[in-house]
Protein backbone atom coordinates (compact mmCIF):
# COMPACT_ATOMS: atom_id res chain seq x y z
CA UNK A 1 0.00 0.00 0.00
CA UNK A 2 2.84 2.12 0.88
CA UNK A 3 4.47 2.02 -2.58
CA UNK A 4 1.37 2.68 -4.43
CA UNK A 5 0.70 5.64 -2.62
CA UNK A 6 4.49 6.81 -3.56
CA UNK A 7 3.91 5.95 -6.85
CA UNK A 8 0.55 7.86 -6.85
CA UNK A 9 2.30 10.59 -5.38
CA UNK A 10 5.27 10.93 -7.82
CA UNK A 11 2.66 10.89 -10.33
CA UNK A 12 0.88 13.29 -9.13
CA UNK A 13 3.88 15.59 -8.67
CA UNK A 14 4.87 15.25 -12.50
CA UNK A 15 1.01 15.94 -13.32
CA UNK A 16 0.36 18.87 -10.99
CA UNK A 17 4.06 20.47 -12.17
CA UNK A 18 3.28 20.31 -16.06
CA UNK A 19 -0.94 21.55 -14.99
CA UNK A 20 0.11 24.62 -12.94
CA UNK A 21 3.03 25.52 -14.92
CA UNK A 22 3.57 28.78 -16.40
CA UNK A 23 0.62 28.20 -19.97
CA UNK A 24 -1.28 27.12 -17.12
CA UNK A 25 -1.50 30.34 -15.49
CA UNK A 26 -1.42 32.62 -18.36
CA UNK A 27 -4.92 31.02 -19.57
CA UNK A 28 -6.34 31.45 -16.67
CA UNK A 29 -5.28 34.61 -15.59
CA UNK A 30 -5.63 35.56 -19.67
CA UNK A 31 -9.26 34.46 -19.66
CA UNK A 32 -10.49 36.60 -16.77
CA UNK A 33 -8.87 39.62 -18.70
CA UNK A 34 -10.13 39.10 -21.88
CA UNK A 35 -13.73 38.92 -20.15
CA UNK A 36 -13.23 41.81 -18.44
CA UNK A 37 -12.43 43.67 -21.35
CA UNK A 38 -14.90 42.25 -23.21
CA UNK A 39 -17.69 43.24 -21.12
CA UNK A 40 -15.76 46.65 -20.59
CA UNK A 41 -14.98 46.34 -17.25
CA UNK A 42 -17.94 45.01 -15.93
CA UNK A 43 -16.82 44.45 -12.20
CA UNK A 44 -15.69 48.25 -11.73
CA UNK A 45 -18.09 50.17 -14.23
CA UNK A 46 -21.71 48.37 -12.88
CA UNK A 47 -20.25 47.64 -9.61
CA UNK A 48 -23.06 49.77 -7.76
CA UNK A 49 -25.81 47.53 -10.00
CA UNK A 50 -24.22 43.71 -9.26
CA UNK A 51 -24.65 44.66 -5.69
CA UNK A 52 -27.80 45.88 -5.84
CA UNK A 53 -29.13 42.95 -7.68
CA UNK A 54 -27.07 40.61 -5.51
CA UNK A 55 -26.55 40.96 -1.77
CA UNK A 56 -28.47 43.99 -2.17
CA UNK A 57 -31.67 42.10 -3.55
CA UNK A 58 -31.39 39.55 -0.44
CA UNK A 59 -32.91 42.57 1.52
CA UNK A 60 -35.32 44.12 -1.12
CA UNK A 61 -36.52 41.50 -3.30
CA UNK A 62 -38.66 38.37 -2.24
CA UNK A 63 -38.17 36.88 -5.72
CA UNK A 64 -34.47 36.12 -4.30
CA UNK A 65 -34.89 34.09 -1.89
CA UNK A 66 -38.13 32.91 -2.60
CA UNK A 67 -38.38 28.90 -2.18
CA UNK A 68 -39.45 27.32 -5.02
CA UNK A 69 -42.46 24.79 -4.24
CA UNK A 70 -41.82 20.57 -3.25
CA UNK A 71 -42.99 19.70 -6.83
CA UNK A 72 -40.42 22.42 -8.27
CA UNK A 73 -36.65 21.29 -9.32
CA UNK A 74 -35.51 24.90 -9.20
CA UNK A 75 -33.86 26.88 -6.04
CA UNK A 76 -34.32 30.14 -5.51
CA UNK A 77 -31.00 32.33 -6.54
CA UNK A 78 -29.63 32.67 -3.30
CA UNK A 79 -30.32 29.11 -2.37
CA UNK A 80 -28.14 28.99 -5.45
CA UNK A 81 -25.33 31.45 -4.02
CA UNK A 82 -25.11 29.66 -0.97
CA UNK A 83 -24.58 26.02 -2.36
CA UNK A 84 -22.10 27.76 -4.93
CA UNK A 85 -20.38 29.23 -1.83
CA UNK A 86 -20.33 26.20 0.68
CA UNK A 87 -18.44 24.39 -2.45
CA UNK A 88 -15.77 27.76 -2.45
CA UNK A 89 -15.63 29.04 1.45
CA UNK A 90 -13.37 26.20 2.59
CA UNK A 91 -10.41 24.99 3.79
CA UNK A 92 -8.50 27.29 1.01
CA UNK A 93 -9.85 30.45 2.79
CA UNK A 94 -8.47 29.35 5.96
CA UNK A 95 -5.45 26.39 5.80
CA UNK A 96 -4.88 27.30 1.67
CA UNK A 97 -4.31 31.13 2.42
CA UNK A 98 -2.16 30.09 5.48
CA UNK A 99 -0.52 27.54 2.70
CA UNK A 100 0.59 30.63 0.35
CA UNK A 101 1.81 32.82 2.85
CA UNK A 102 4.15 30.02 4.08
CA UNK A 103 5.28 29.21 0.47
CA UNK A 104 4.90 32.09 -1.15
CA UNK A 105 5.35 35.17 1.18
CA UNK A 106 3.30 37.79 1.84
CA UNK A 107 3.24 38.40 -1.58
CA UNK A 108 1.41 35.83 -2.79
CA UNK A 109 -1.95 37.48 -1.32
CA UNK A 110 -1.18 40.56 -3.99
CA UNK A 111 -1.35 37.81 -6.46
CA UNK A 112 -4.33 36.32 -4.90
CA UNK A 113 -6.32 39.50 -5.39
CA UNK A 114 -5.22 39.85 -8.87
CA UNK A 115 -6.62 36.34 -9.65
CA UNK A 116 -10.04 37.36 -8.03
CA UNK A 117 -10.21 40.52 -9.79
CA UNK A 118 -9.77 38.88 -13.26
CA UNK A 119 -11.70 35.71 -11.90
CA UNK A 120 -15.26 37.54 -11.06
CA UNK A 121 -15.37 38.18 -14.71
CA UNK A 122 -14.17 34.36 -15.68
CA UNK A 123 -17.18 33.48 -13.00
CA UNK A 124 -19.33 35.89 -14.47
CA UNK A 125 -18.90 34.31 -18.11
CA UNK A 126 -19.22 30.63 -16.79
CA UNK A 127 -22.81 31.55 -15.10
CA UNK A 128 -24.28 33.44 -18.65
CA UNK A 129 -23.34 30.12 -20.55
CA UNK A 130 -24.30 28.12 -17.77
CA UNK A 131 -27.80 29.66 -18.04
CA UNK A 132 -27.79 30.03 -21.62
CA UNK A 133 -27.28 27.23 -22.70
CA UNK A 134 -28.63 24.82 -19.70
CA UNK A 135 -31.07 22.35 -20.36
CA UNK A 136 -34.24 20.00 -18.31
CA UNK A 137 -33.00 16.04 -17.93
CA UNK A 138 -35.55 13.49 -17.65
CA UNK A 139 -36.67 14.66 -13.93
CA UNK A 140 -37.31 18.07 -15.27
CA UNK A 141 -34.62 19.00 -13.50
CA UNK A 142 -31.92 22.12 -14.80
CA UNK A 143 -28.74 20.91 -15.88
CA UNK A 144 -26.12 23.47 -17.01
CA UNK A 145 -22.31 23.71 -16.80
CA UNK A 146 -19.14 23.58 -18.96
CA UNK A 147 -20.36 19.72 -20.19
CA UNK A 148 -23.20 21.80 -22.08
CA UNK A 149 -21.63 24.78 -23.16
CA UNK A 150 -18.84 23.02 -24.96
CA UNK A 151 -21.12 20.18 -26.56
CA UNK A 152 -24.04 22.85 -27.21
CA UNK A 153 -21.82 25.67 -28.03
CA UNK A 154 -18.36 25.30 -28.85
CA UNK A 155 -20.22 22.35 -30.61
CA UNK A 156 -22.23 24.17 -32.82
CA UNK A 157 -19.38 26.17 -34.29
CA UNK A 158 -18.04 24.92 -37.66
CA UNK A 159 -16.13 22.26 -37.39
CA UNK A 160 -15.92 22.04 -33.72
CA UNK A 161 -18.71 19.20 -33.47
CA UNK A 162 -16.38 16.68 -32.09
CA UNK A 163 -13.95 18.62 -30.51
CA UNK A 164 -16.83 20.41 -28.14
CA UNK A 165 -18.30 16.70 -27.29
CA UNK A 166 -14.79 15.57 -26.55
CA UNK A 167 -13.83 18.14 -24.36
CA UNK A 168 -17.12 18.06 -22.55
CA UNK A 169 -16.64 14.25 -21.58
CA UNK A 170 -13.18 15.30 -20.13
CA UNK A 171 -14.45 17.95 -18.27
CA UNK A 172 -17.17 15.75 -16.83
CA UNK A 173 -14.67 12.56 -15.84
CA UNK A 174 -11.98 15.72 -14.47
CA UNK A 175 -15.14 16.98 -12.47
CA UNK A 176 -15.75 13.67 -10.95
CA UNK A 177 -12.16 12.87 -9.82
CA UNK A 178 -11.99 16.89 -8.59
CA UNK A 179 -15.19 16.38 -6.99
CA UNK A 180 -13.30 13.25 -4.18
CA UNK A 181 -10.02 15.15 -3.96
CA UNK A 182 -10.92 19.09 -3.97
CA UNK A 183 -14.55 18.44 -2.89
CA UNK A 184 -14.26 15.60 -0.21
CA UNK A 185 -10.99 14.02 0.57
CA UNK A 186 -8.66 17.45 0.92
CA UNK A 187 -11.88 18.83 2.67
CA UNK A 188 -12.53 15.55 5.36
CA UNK A 189 -8.69 15.50 5.82
CA UNK A 190 -8.47 19.19 7.57
CA UNK A 191 -11.42 18.30 9.48
CA UNK A 192 -9.74 15.19 10.63
CA UNK A 193 -6.67 16.27 11.53
CA UNK A 194 -8.36 19.98 13.50
CA UNK A 195 -10.62 17.70 15.42
CA UNK A 196 -7.60 14.90 16.23
CA UNK A 197 -5.00 17.82 17.09
CA UNK A 198 -7.41 20.17 19.26
CA UNK A 199 -10.01 17.73 20.71
CA UNK A 200 -8.02 14.25 20.76
CA UNK A 201 -10.63 12.85 18.68
CA UNK A 202 -9.21 9.49 16.25
CA UNK A 203 -9.60 10.41 13.01
CA UNK A 204 -11.72 7.23 11.84
CA UNK A 205 -14.48 8.59 14.21
CA UNK A 206 -14.54 11.49 12.87
CA UNK A 207 -14.16 9.80 9.46
CA UNK A 208 -17.74 7.62 10.11
CA UNK A 209 -19.69 10.66 11.56
CA UNK A 210 -19.38 12.69 8.73
CA UNK A 211 -19.81 10.22 6.64
CA UNK A 212 -23.61 9.26 7.89
CA UNK A 213 -23.90 12.84 8.27
CA UNK A 214 -23.20 13.62 4.49
CA UNK A 215 -25.11 10.84 3.79
CA UNK A 216 -28.40 12.30 5.27
CA UNK A 217 -27.73 15.55 3.05
CA UNK A 218 -26.10 14.64 -0.21
CA UNK A 219 -28.42 11.30 -0.60
CA UNK A 220 -31.36 14.05 -0.46
CA UNK A 221 -30.67 15.88 -3.69
CA UNK A 222 -29.59 19.62 -4.92
CA UNK A 223 -33.01 20.75 -2.72
CA UNK A 224 -31.90 19.68 0.51
CA UNK A 225 -28.40 20.67 -0.22
CA UNK A 226 -29.73 23.82 -0.65
CA UNK A 227 -31.74 24.06 2.22
CA UNK A 228 -28.69 23.21 4.60
CA UNK A 229 -26.25 25.33 2.83
CA UNK A 230 -28.83 28.33 3.28
CA UNK A 231 -28.52 28.26 7.00
CA UNK A 232 -24.68 27.27 7.42
CA UNK A 233 -23.21 29.05 5.41
CA UNK A 234 -23.72 32.63 6.34
CA UNK A 235 -23.81 31.74 9.73
CA UNK A 236 -20.55 30.57 9.58
CA UNK A 237 -18.83 33.06 7.38
CA UNK A 238 -20.15 35.67 9.40
CA UNK A 239 -19.36 34.59 12.83
CA UNK A 240 -15.71 33.80 11.25
CA UNK A 241 -15.14 36.91 10.02
CA UNK A 242 -16.20 38.84 13.35
CA UNK A 243 -13.83 37.01 15.19
CA UNK A 244 -11.13 37.40 12.49
CA UNK A 245 -11.60 41.07 12.43
CA UNK A 246 -10.97 41.02 16.27
CA UNK A 247 -7.91 39.49 15.59
CA UNK A 248 -7.34 42.20 13.07
CA UNK A 249 -8.68 45.30 14.98
CA UNK A 250 -6.27 43.70 18.44
CA UNK A 251 -3.13 44.50 15.80
CA UNK A 252 -4.29 47.26 13.87
CA UNK A 253 -1.04 49.06 14.66
CA UNK A 254 0.39 46.25 12.42
CA UNK A 255 -1.70 47.51 9.30
CA UNK A 256 0.83 49.54 7.22
CA UNK A 257 3.32 46.97 7.80
CA UNK A 258 1.48 44.26 6.32
CA UNK A 259 0.43 46.69 3.26
CA UNK A 260 4.08 47.33 2.48
CA UNK A 261 5.29 43.54 3.32
CA UNK A 262 2.62 42.39 0.68
CA UNK A 263 3.29 44.66 -1.93
CA UNK A 264 7.07 44.40 -1.72
CA UNK A 265 7.02 40.78 -2.29
CA UNK A 266 4.55 40.64 -4.97
CA UNK A 267 7.09 42.69 -7.10
CA UNK A 268 10.07 41.34 -5.57
CA UNK A 269 11.42 43.70 -3.55
CA UNK A 270 11.77 41.47 -1.11
CA UNK A 271 12.67 37.97 -1.53
CA UNK A 272 10.60 34.89 0.26
CA UNK A 273 12.20 34.06 3.55
CA UNK A 274 15.88 35.99 2.70
CA UNK A 275 16.47 33.73 -0.50
CA UNK A 276 16.60 34.77 -4.52
CA UNK A 277 14.55 37.83 -5.49
CA UNK A 278 13.58 36.30 -8.43
CA UNK A 279 12.72 32.99 -7.13
CA UNK A 280 10.66 34.53 -4.62
CA UNK A 281 8.32 36.65 -7.41
CA UNK A 282 8.01 33.54 -8.86
CA UNK A 283 6.78 31.30 -6.21
CA UNK A 284 4.70 34.54 -4.61
CA UNK A 285 2.82 34.31 -7.99
CA UNK A 286 2.50 30.88 -8.26
CA UNK A 287 1.33 29.89 -4.66
CA UNK A 288 -0.86 33.31 -5.09
CA UNK A 289 -2.81 32.12 -8.39
CA UNK A 290 -2.95 28.10 -7.10
CA UNK A 291 -4.35 29.14 -3.62
CA UNK A 292 -6.84 31.85 -5.32
CA UNK A 293 -8.14 29.38 -7.71
CA UNK A 294 -8.33 26.56 -4.75
CA UNK A 295 -10.56 28.58 -2.50
CA UNK A 296 -12.71 30.62 -5.35
CA UNK A 297 -13.01 28.46 -7.89
CA UNK A 298 -13.49 31.11 -10.86
CA UNK A 299 -11.97 28.84 -13.84
CA UNK A 300 -12.66 25.85 -12.78
CA UNK A 301 -16.65 25.98 -13.66
CA UNK A 302 -17.84 24.11 -10.83
CA UNK A 303 -19.65 26.64 -9.16
CA UNK A 304 -21.91 27.17 -12.94
CA UNK A 305 -23.68 23.64 -12.03
CA UNK A 306 -25.57 24.90 -9.33
CA UNK A 307 -25.80 28.37 -10.33
CA UNK A 308 -27.69 26.64 -13.76
CA UNK A 309 -30.53 25.06 -11.00
CA UNK A 310 -31.36 28.40 -10.07
CA UNK A 311 -35.23 29.84 -11.11
CA UNK A 312 -33.57 32.97 -12.42
CA UNK A 313 -34.73 33.19 -16.32
CA UNK A 314 -32.21 36.39 -17.13
CA UNK A 315 -28.11 34.79 -17.89
CA UNK A 316 -26.60 37.81 -16.77
CA UNK A 317 -28.58 38.17 -13.46
CA UNK A 318 -26.84 34.64 -12.32
CA UNK A 319 -23.84 36.00 -14.06
CA UNK A 320 -23.67 39.06 -11.16
CA UNK A 321 -24.42 36.53 -8.82
CA UNK A 322 -20.58 34.70 -10.00
CA UNK A 323 -18.80 37.92 -9.51
CA UNK A 324 -20.34 38.11 -5.74
CA UNK A 325 -19.60 34.86 -5.30
CA UNK A 326 -15.76 35.40 -6.01
CA UNK A 327 -15.43 39.03 -3.86
CA UNK A 328 -16.83 36.93 -1.36
CA UNK A 329 -14.80 34.84 -0.75
CA UNK A 330 -11.40 36.40 -2.08
CA UNK A 331 -11.39 39.76 -1.50
CA UNK A 332 -13.39 39.55 2.11
CA UNK A 333 -13.21 35.81 4.06
CA UNK A 334 -9.22 35.32 2.05
CA UNK A 335 -8.04 38.73 2.84
CA UNK A 336 -9.09 38.87 6.32
CA UNK A 337 -7.21 35.54 7.08
CA UNK A 338 -4.42 36.81 5.93
CA UNK A 339 -4.13 40.10 7.62
CA UNK A 340 -5.03 37.95 10.71
CA UNK A 341 -1.78 35.81 10.45
CA UNK A 342 0.44 38.68 8.97
CA UNK A 343 -0.33 41.24 11.42
CA UNK A 344 -0.08 38.40 14.25
CA UNK A 345 3.50 38.61 14.48
CA UNK A 346 3.54 35.12 13.11
CA UNK A 347 5.47 36.21 9.68
CA UNK A 348 8.54 38.21 9.57
CA UNK A 349 7.23 41.27 7.59
CA UNK A 350 10.76 42.11 6.61
CA UNK A 351 12.04 38.87 5.33
CA UNK A 352 8.47 37.39 4.59
CA UNK A 353 9.49 33.80 6.43
CA UNK A 354 7.47 32.29 9.08
CA UNK A 355 8.78 32.56 12.34
CA UNK A 356 5.98 29.87 14.07
CA UNK A 357 6.85 26.62 13.91
CA UNK A 358 3.11 25.95 12.96
CA UNK A 359 1.84 25.61 9.50
CA UNK A 360 -1.44 25.63 7.70
CA UNK A 361 -4.38 25.32 9.66
CA UNK A 362 -2.64 25.35 12.95
CA UNK A 363 -0.81 29.15 11.56
CA UNK A 364 -4.37 30.62 11.67
CA UNK A 365 -5.26 28.79 14.86
CA UNK A 366 -2.16 29.99 16.81
CA UNK A 367 -2.89 33.97 15.32
CA UNK A 368 -6.49 33.36 16.64
CA UNK A 369 -4.99 32.35 20.17
CA UNK A 370 -3.05 35.16 20.30
CA UNK A 371 -5.98 37.18 21.01
CA UNK A 372 -8.46 34.44 22.23
CA UNK A 373 -6.31 32.38 24.00
CA UNK A 374 -6.64 28.65 23.99
CA UNK A 375 -10.37 29.04 23.12
CA UNK A 376 -8.76 30.24 19.63
CA UNK A 377 -7.83 27.21 18.78
CA UNK A 378 -11.33 25.34 19.47
CA UNK A 379 -12.63 28.43 17.16
CA UNK A 380 -10.79 27.73 13.96
CA UNK A 381 -10.95 23.33 14.30
CA UNK A 382 -14.74 24.23 14.62
CA UNK A 383 -14.73 26.46 11.70
CA UNK A 384 -12.77 24.31 9.73
CA UNK A 385 -15.74 21.80 10.49
CA UNK A 386 -17.82 23.64 9.31
CA UNK A 387 -16.52 25.08 6.15
CA UNK A 388 -14.94 21.86 4.82
CA UNK A 389 -18.27 20.00 5.46
CA UNK A 390 -20.51 22.07 3.89
CA UNK A 391 -17.77 22.26 0.72
CA UNK A 392 -18.14 18.83 0.76
CA UNK A 393 -22.02 18.96 0.27
CA UNK A 394 -22.22 21.61 -2.55
CA UNK A 395 -19.31 19.44 -4.51
CA UNK A 396 -21.24 16.31 -4.48
CA UNK A 397 -23.95 18.13 -6.44
CA UNK A 398 -21.29 19.21 -9.12
CA UNK A 399 -19.92 15.68 -9.26
CA UNK A 400 -23.46 13.97 -9.27
CA UNK A 401 -23.89 16.53 -12.40
CA UNK A 402 -20.46 15.15 -13.92
CA UNK A 403 -21.51 11.65 -13.41
CA UNK A 404 -24.69 12.28 -14.64
CA UNK A 405 -23.70 13.90 -17.76
CA UNK A 406 -21.26 10.71 -18.36
CA UNK A 407 -23.69 7.96 -17.78
CA UNK A 408 -27.56 9.63 -17.24
CA UNK A 409 -29.72 10.60 -14.83
CA UNK A 410 -30.51 6.77 -13.27
CA UNK A 411 -26.95 6.70 -12.31
CA UNK A 412 -26.51 9.33 -9.90
CA UNK A 413 -27.85 7.67 -6.82
CA UNK A 414 -24.27 4.95 -7.05
CA UNK A 415 -21.92 8.11 -7.66
CA UNK A 416 -23.90 9.86 -4.34
CA UNK A 417 -22.92 6.49 -2.58
CA UNK A 418 -19.47 5.82 -3.85
CA UNK A 419 -18.95 9.69 -2.65
CA UNK A 420 -19.95 9.07 0.57
CA UNK A 421 -18.00 6.13 1.64
CA UNK A 422 -15.03 8.14 0.45
CA UNK A 423 -15.32 10.51 3.24
CA UNK A 424 -13.80 7.75 5.80
CA UNK A 425 -10.59 7.59 3.17
CA UNK A 426 -10.27 11.16 3.10
CA UNK A 427 -10.42 10.92 7.19
CA UNK A 428 -7.62 8.39 6.89
CA UNK A 429 -5.20 9.77 4.70
CA UNK A 430 -1.75 11.90 4.18
CA UNK A 431 -3.19 15.47 4.19
CA UNK A 432 -0.09 16.38 1.82
CA UNK A 433 -1.16 14.13 -0.98
CA UNK A 434 -5.03 14.95 -0.56
CA UNK A 435 -4.04 18.53 -1.25
CA UNK A 436 -1.69 17.69 -4.07
CA UNK A 437 -4.28 15.81 -5.86
CA UNK A 438 -6.65 18.46 -5.30
CA UNK A 439 -4.55 20.64 -7.04
CA UNK A 440 -3.81 18.52 -10.04
CA UNK A 441 -7.11 17.78 -10.61
CA UNK A 442 -8.30 21.44 -10.30
CA UNK A 443 -5.79 21.97 -13.15
CA UNK A 444 -7.08 19.60 -15.54
CA UNK A 445 -10.58 20.36 -14.83
CA UNK A 446 -9.60 24.27 -15.68
CA UNK A 447 -8.49 23.57 -19.24
CA UNK A 448 -11.44 22.12 -21.55
CA UNK A 449 -13.76 24.68 -19.37
CA UNK A 450 -11.61 27.47 -19.61
CA UNK A 451 -11.55 26.50 -23.68
CA UNK A 452 -14.88 26.96 -23.82
CA UNK A 453 -15.22 30.32 -22.01
CA UNK A 454 -12.75 31.75 -24.47
CA UNK A 455 -14.16 30.11 -27.86
CA UNK A 456 -17.51 31.37 -26.64
CA UNK A 457 -16.52 34.52 -25.23
CA UNK A 458 -18.63 36.57 -28.10
CA UNK A 459 -21.68 35.04 -26.86
CA UNK A 460 -21.00 36.16 -23.29
CA UNK A 461 -20.12 40.43 -24.66
CA UNK A 462 -23.16 39.76 -26.86
CA UNK A 463 -25.37 38.49 -24.05
CA UNK A 464 -24.28 41.22 -21.54
CA UNK A 465 -24.27 43.99 -24.18
CA UNK A 466 -28.21 43.02 -24.62
CA UNK A 467 -28.60 42.71 -20.85
CA UNK A 468 -26.85 46.46 -20.69
CA UNK A 469 -28.98 48.25 -22.94
CA UNK A 470 -32.68 46.89 -22.01
CA UNK A 471 -32.17 47.58 -18.29
CA UNK A 472 -29.43 49.96 -17.75
CA UNK A 473 -30.10 52.18 -21.02
CA UNK A 474 -33.65 51.21 -21.02
CA UNK A 475 -33.78 50.76 -24.79
CA UNK A 476 -36.57 48.95 -26.50
CA UNK A 477 -34.79 45.73 -27.58
CA UNK A 478 -35.47 42.04 -27.46
CA UNK A 479 -33.73 40.00 -24.95
CA UNK A 480 -31.19 37.05 -25.60
CA UNK A 481 -32.91 33.77 -24.95
CA UNK A 482 -31.50 31.00 -23.77
CA UNK A 483 -30.11 28.74 -26.94
CA UNK A 484 -32.60 26.00 -26.53
CA UNK A 485 -35.47 28.73 -26.41
CA UNK A 486 -33.47 30.46 -29.62
CA UNK A 487 -33.67 26.77 -31.47
CA UNK A 488 -37.10 25.89 -30.34
CA UNK A 489 -38.53 29.49 -31.63
CA UNK A 490 -36.30 29.11 -35.22
CA UNK A 491 -38.12 25.57 -35.36
CA UNK A 492 -41.27 27.00 -34.96
CA UNK A 493 -40.98 29.73 -37.48
CA UNK A 494 -40.10 27.09 -39.69
CA UNK A 495 -43.08 25.06 -39.19
CA UNK A 496 -45.49 28.65 -39.60
CA UNK A 497 -43.43 29.49 -42.81
CA UNK A 498 -44.48 25.77 -44.23
CA UNK A 499 -48.00 26.31 -43.19
CA UNK A 500 -48.64 29.35 -45.13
Amino acid sequence: MQNFLSIVENVNNAVNGFVWGLPMLILLVGCGILMTCLTRFFQISHFKHWIKSTVGGIFKDDHVTAHTGKEDTQISQFQSLCTALAATIGTGNIAGVAAAIAAGGPGAIFWMWVVAFFGMMTNFSENVLGIYYRRRNEKNEWCGGAMYYLKDGLGAKKGCRQVGSVLAVLFSVFCVFASFGIGNMGQINSIAVNMNSVFGIPSLVTGVILMMLAGLVIVGGLKRIAAVTEKLVPFMAVIYVLGALIVCVTNIGQFGAVFVSIFKGAFGARAVGGGIVGSGVAMAVQWGMKRGVFSNEAGLGSSVMVHSSSNVREPVIQGMWGIFEVFADTMIVCTITAFTILSSGLVDLNTGKVVSDQVSTALVAEAFSSVFGRFGAGFIAVAILCFAFSTVLGWSQYGSKGFEYLFGTKSVKFYQIIFVAFVVVGATMDLTLAWDLSDTFNGMMAIPNLIGVITLSGTVMKITHNYVERKLLGKDIKPMLSAHDEIQEIHEREVQEKIS
